[in-house]
C-alpha cells in the first residue's frame, strides 16, 4: 500500500511535459495526407480528412499545437508538397486546425 501511495504522490509531484504530442505521432497521423498535399487539388480522399480530426484532437493544448505546428512545417520543407493545398486542407476537410500547414508559420506564435 505504502509502494502504491508513493507511485500516485509521485506521479502527482512529477513535472507535466510541455507536450504531450510527438513528432512521430503528428507525422504517422497526418501520413493519409501526403499524396493529396503532393497533388494538384480536388477534394482531400475520407482518410485524410478523418486524419486532420485526429490532429485536432490530439492538439488541445498550446504546447501540443506549436509542437505539430514544427513537425509539420520541418516535414513540409522535406517533402515537395502543394502550399496552396496545404494551406487549404483544414478547411476542405470542414474542421479548423488552430495553427496553418506551412513552411513560413512562426510556430513559436501559435496559441
Amino acid at each position: 500500500m505504502a509502494l502504491i501511495s508513493f507511485m500516485l504522490l509521485s506521479l502527482l509531484l512529477a513535472p507535466a511535459s510541455e507536450s504531450a504530442i510527438t513528432c512521430g505521432t503528428v507525422i504517422s497521423t497526418i501520413r493519409p495526407c501526403l499524396s493529396y498535399l503532393q497533388g494538384t487539388g480536388g477534394k482531400p480522399p475520407q482518410p485524410c480528412c478523418t486524419a486532420c480530426q485526429s490532429l485536432q484532437s490530439a492538439t488541445s493544448t498550446t504546447p501540443d499545437r506549436q509542437a505539430a505546428c514544427t513537425c509539420l512545417k520541418n516535414a513540409a520543407q522535406k517533402v515537395n508538397i502543394n502550399a496552396q493545398l496545404a494551406k487549404g486542407l483544414p478547411q476542405s476537410c470542414g474542421i479548423s486546425l488552430s495553427f496553418p500547414i506551412s513552411t513560413s508559420v512562426d510556430c513559436t506564435k501559435i496559441n
